[in-house]
């Protein structure tokens, strides 16, 4: 009886023992499986903060108003900003529509009408070709237009790409291209442009190219300065944090926040681009006759400065008008959108 008891008892401690040891497993899988769902909720919920925390500061900086909020403030604030806005959609509804606003066409030439002085039939002359001064105004319009808007662009676009990856990767990438932006902002950029045009010859294509390639150096500056702060910024490091790629970090979430300072130097940058082309065409290497350029009909005008007057200062005006528009454009969106001007 004792021998069965003894062999009971063990046998009773074997199956406790071995209870005990699946429970033991039992509980360490559980504890694992919840440290696994808890990893798992922290990176969902650092992504969620993320993008939460971009929110934020999108909404820091103005990006939560509309844009119809900024246009109101715009005009409740800055008054002669919103009256530039009004000017510059009608000289650009102008170019657009300058064969039906002219009154002739402006290539149309006239000796018989040569050098009028301003009248009821042309209003601001005729040139020494008898074209009439105001139907060429008009297309030249198109022009100045153009060339601030399209080189502009294509520079700023160079500019922002070429920041963003200075300020974001830093070391070699960073010196290189900050380099290069030292050596093109130590020469004036119409110097440069010049060059350029000597090089490749006169005409529109090649003002264009000109003043895309000198004009890129102020905006990546400007780009990689922005891009150096906001890479430190707690939503970019939860988005590394959680394995987002690199280019997804700066075109999602670090350039949407420098578009507000983007369109303000975009408005600050046409006025330059338009005054470089009216220079290039005043030292014959930018528009060619005979097209309706407002710093070639300058140039033309000058040797009837004193006799005709309005040849040279018609155009002038033009240029003058258009450049201080977006000027006060420029510094009138600088104070709606940006935002750390507005906490000063």
């Amino acid at each position: 009886m004792t021998e069965e008891k003894k062999t009971q008892e063990l046998s009773e401690n074997g199956q406790n023992n071995m209870e005990n040891t699946c429970v033991s497993k039992s509980g360490a899988d559980m504890a694992n499986a919840q440290e696994k769902e808890k990893t798992v909720e922290t990176v969902q919920q650092d992504g969620t903060n993320a993008k939460n925390m971009q929110t934020d500061f999108s909404a820091q900086i103005g990006e939560a108003d509309t844009w119809l909020d900024k246009a109101k403030t715009l005009v409740r604030q800055n008054k002669l900003a919103a009256f530039s806005a009004l000017l510059i959609i009608l000289m650009i509804l102008i170019a657009i529509f300058a064969p039906v606003v002219a009154p002739y066409d402006h290539l149309q030439q006239s000796l018989a009408d040569r050098l009028q002085h301003p009248s009821a039939a042309h209003w601001l002359g005729t040139d020494e070709l008898g074209r009439d001064v105001l139907s060429r105004i008009i297309f030249g319009a198109r022009i100045s237009l153009t060339i601030g808007l399209v080189p502009t662009l294509i520079s700023m676009a160079i500019g922002t790409v070429l920041g963003m990856y200075a300020g974001f990767y830093g070391g070699k990438v960073d010196f290189i291209i900050m380099r290069l932006a030292d050596v093109m902002l130590a020469f004036p950029s119409l110097l440069l442009a010049m060059v350029v045009m000597y090089t490749m010859g006169g005409g529109l294509i090649n003002i264009f190219i000109a003043l895309s390639l000198v004009n890129w150096a102020g905006t990546a500056r400007i780009v990689r300065s922005q891009t150096l702060s906001l890479k430190e910024k707690e939503y970019v490091e939860a988005a590394r944090s959680i394995g987002v790629k690199k280019w997804v970090i700066m075109f999602r979430h670090i350039l949407p926040n420098c578009i507000p300072s983007l369109i303000v130097l975009f408005t600050l940058n046409i006025p330059s681009a338009i005054l470089s082309e009216a220079s290039l065409s005043f030292l014959g290497v930018g528009a060619q006759p005979p097209s309706a350029s407002w710093g070639l009909m300058v140039v033309r005008g000058k040797k009837y400065l004193f006799s005709e007057p309005w040849l040279s200062i018609a155009p002038s005006v033009a240029i003058m008008i258009v450049v201080m528009a977006f000027n006060f454009l420029g510094d009138g969106l600088r104070d709606v959108l940006d935002p750390y001007l507005k906490e000063q």
